[in-house]
């Protein structure tokens, strides 16, 4: 069972205009939910990945296009964002010997 509207907008502290930006553009697809007349979203493990991943690259400034493809870059390779953490100078130590 995923997370809701609320829950998510808190544990990611995104605006919720952005969150549902992020669903008009097409970056995210939320399944929707209807009991009764009454309707919600409801985001999978993978939506909330995707959204951290995607408004950590907007509050860096990239704009919506760009943040969504290095998001969808980042999360299809995960080796690749580990590589990016490795400090400069983890080699050097091993260089001077």
């Amino acid at each position: 069972m995923g997370i809701k509207t609320p829950e998510l907008l808190k544990i990611i502290d995104i605006p919720r205009q952005k969150l549902y930006y992020l669903e008009q553009k097409g970056y995210i697809k939320p399944q929707k939910i209807v009991i009764g007349e009454k309707s919600f979203r409801e985001y999978s493990e993978e939506d909330v990945k995707r959204i951290e991943c995607i408004w950590k690259y907007l509050k860096k400034g990239f704009k919506y296009r760009v943040a969504h493809e290095k998001a969808e870059e980042e999360l299809s390779n995960p080796q690749m964002n580990l590589i990016k953490h490795v400090p400069e100078d983890f080699n050097r130590g091993k260089e001077e010997k």
